[in-house]
């Protein structure tokens, strides 16, 4: 077994040995390929250019008058409600809660405290602290307050911007999980 490795690794150099000899013949030969490039690169040179594709004929389009101008621009108060002063509005003087720095999404009901009319839901926030949570207490970050607590869920309504300058009410729930 060591002979036939010694035998591999000699044909191996021998090999290599060959094949660097002629890489560097190569390189070596001479000044010969320099004259032949400069030749090909004045033939190509002197060569005329190939003819230029034909410019493309540019379509004609009829022109339209705008005589609109003295009308109501339809997009003008497109944002803009005439009754912007009525419909529900947040409390800009309320006192934020605790559970309105989190996202609604973020709250889990864990459970509720009581029966009847005064059941009481225990909610976890991402601060992983337990809140009681009863009708009229805030919570989420959309002005969200509590309507009823029910055994598996708690439902609030919400005040969103409907777009055009005014508030929108808007049922939301957090549901009892199920683990």
């Amino acid at each position: 077994m060591g002979m036939s490795k010694a035998v591999i690794r000699g044909t191996l150099a021998v090999g290599l040995a060959l094949v660097l000899g002629a890489c560097g013949r190569s390189v070596t030969s001479g000044p010969e390929p320099a004259p032949n490039l400069e030749e090909w690169a004045a033939n190509v040179k002197a060569k005329p250019a190939p003819p230029l594709d034909p410019l493309p004929v540019m379509q004609q389009f009829e022109s339209f008058e705008y005589a609109a101008q003295g009308m109501r621009d339809p997009f003008s108060d497109a944002f803009t409600s005439q009754d912007s002063g009525s419909g529900p509005r947040p409390d800009s003087h309320r006192r934020k809660q605790t559970l309105e720095q989190f996202p609604l999404d973020s709250l889990d009901m864990v459970g509720t405290i009581g029966r009847g009319n005064s059941v009481i839901g225990l909610v976890v926030a991402p601060d992983k602290v337990v809140y009681r949570v009863q009708p009229g207490v805030y919570m989420g970050q959309n002005d969200g307050r509590v309507t009823a607590v029910r055994e598996d869920r708690i439902e609030l309504v919400e005040l969103v911007p409907d777009g055009a300058g005014g508030w929108l009410e808007r049922p939301a729930s957090v549901a009892l999980e199920d683990n």
